[in-house]
């Protein structure tokens, strides 16, 4: 018996989940305040022609593509990927890409902030008995979804650097995914740090991997607790926008159990 698990957050007004500037807008138009629209397509017809006097139902959305569940493209880290290509757009992600063997590596022991090391990493795939290959899609539990909704959500969870995401990616390996808003640690502890140090190696430092290695991350993954920690087939198919640095998924993952 397979089962399907939704690992997507739903986009909805009003969220304080992102930053004030990134926040979707719906507007919902119902079965009445839509009829002057729905009227307008057909010349002639009155509300009286409606079933009930109700028209359809219409939804106007004002988002970013990094608003809810998204797949970032490489695009969306600088023009050029893998050492000098030219960087993919969401429109140009190879399909085989974004359906492959699921991985989920728990990181919800590690405190909001934490840049997750390749030991972490190392360790944690010991104890789960399980080594990375090739088209996996490796999944990372840091525990901040359980703050989805509120504006806490923008400072929780553990995030990637650049060298951890780099050697992620040297398995052969072209997608990952966080439940958190960002693969690199929250921003805020990020700039806390550059303006402590004037260190730039540590601006967006898991996104800009990418400049060596072309990948695509998840960002915004829900319900990653309800998965096992492999065995499971995963989809992320992006909405195809011509351009884009990024495109909203349905993320699903199929667990196949026993009757």
């Amino acid at each position: 018996m397979r089962k399907y698990i939704d690992l997507s957050t739903a986009i909805e007004n009003d969220i304080p989940s992102d930053p004030p500037q990134m926040i979707p807008k719906i507007d919902h138009r119902d079965h009445e305040t839509s009829i002057e629209e729905m009227l307008g397509m057909f010349p002639g017809a009155t509300v009286e022609d409606l079933p009930a006097g109700l028209a359809w139902v219409n939804d106007y959305v004002y988002l970013s593509t990094h608003s809810g569940t998204h797949l970032d493209a490489p695009w969306h880290y600088h023009p050029t990927m893998s050492k000098g290509e030219r960087a993919l757009t969401i429109d140009e992600i190879p399909l085989e890409w974004c359906v492959g063997h699921g991985v989920v590596v728990d990181m919800t022991d590690k405190p909001d902030g934490y840049s997750v090391t390749i030991d972490d990493f190392k360790e944690k795939l010991e104890e789960m008995n399980y080594s990375l290959k090739e088209g996996d899609i490796l999944l990372v539990n840091t525990g901040a979804s359980k703050h989805w909704g509120s504006p806490q959500y923008l400072k929780a969870g553990c995030g990637m650097g650049k060298e951890t995401t780099l050697w992620i990616l040297s398995h052969g390996i072209r997608v990952v995914g966080t439940d958190a808003w960002s693969w690199d640690r929250p921003l805020g502890y990020i700039a806390e740090e550059f303006a402590a140090t004037g260190n730039k190696e540590l601006i967006w430092e898991g996104h800009f991997a990418g400049i060596e290695q072309g990948y695509c991350h998840i960002e915004k993954l829900s319900n990653l607790d309800q998965l096992p920690p492999f065995g499971f087939e995963f989809y992320c198919f992006p909405i195809k926008i011509k351009g884009a640095s990024a495109g909203w998924i349905r993320a699903v993952a199929a667990v196949d159990e026993k009757e």
